[in-house]
């Protein structure tokens, strides 16, 4: 059995839907997270990604395992309320004036 033949004359089949242009841009939201400043810093930064992956997860889960595509419309604002609850914060970003100092004497 051969591979199915791609069209090259429709590479680009056009803008995203809106829905689905929002669900990744709150994707992007939740993994595109600063940097630790130290590596004193990097337990609470792989803690705060990890929790926002699982999130993210959860959320494309969800969007795929329904049949009717109504998911997306609720997903995505759960996803973002979600996110809310475990922000990137309690650990020094890299660019933050506080980075400079040992790790017990940042404010976190």
């Amino acid at each position: 059995m051969s591979a199915p033949e791609m069209s090259t004359t429709n590479a680009n089949p056009g803008p995203l839907p809106e829905d689905v242009a929002d669900l990744l841009r709150a994707v992007l939201e939740a993994l595109r997270i600063p940097f630790p400043a130290t590596f004193g810093d990097t337990d609470r930064f792989r803690e705060v990604l990890d929790n926002r992956a699982m999130d993210v997860v959860v959320a494309i889960e969800g969007v795929l395992s329904d049949p009717t595509g109504w998911a997306i419309g609720w997903i995505t604002p759960y996803l973002r309320k979600q996110l809310a609850k475990n922000p990137p914060t309690g650990y020094r970003t890299a660019g933050d004036p506080r980075s400079t100092k040992p790790s017990g004497e940042a404010d976190r």
